[in-house]
């Protein structure tokens, strides 16, 4: 059970979105939004988008991800052991 704790203290950790300031190309200030990991979903990035453009909308300008597994990857129809990766680059109205 001890050898599990460092493993499910990181999950839990990683339930959390995030978001930093960047800036485009252009010069255009977005927000890059990661919501990486088995507790978030693609839901939880354009919930944080939401919040962090404080109910003004937002432009998604780019998105980056694991792609989903395929049926036959998965043990017993689960995804085990896949690290998601979701990055979601937005710019607030």
């Amino acid at each position: 059970m001890m050898k599990f704790l460092p493993l499910i203290a990181v999950l839990a950790l990683s339930g959390c979105a995030t978001s930093e300031t960047t800036y485009l190309n252009n010069g255009e200030q977005g927000l890059a939004i990661d919501c990486s990991g088995e507790a978030n979903s693609w839901a939880t990035c354009y919930e944080k988008a939401d919040a962090s453009c404080a109910g003004t909308g937002y432009r998604i300008v780019g998105t980056d991800g694991t792609p989903a597994s395929k049926e036959s990857d998965k043990t017993l129809g689960v995804d085990v052991g896949n690290y998601k990766n979701r990055n979601v680059v937005v710019v607030c109205k």
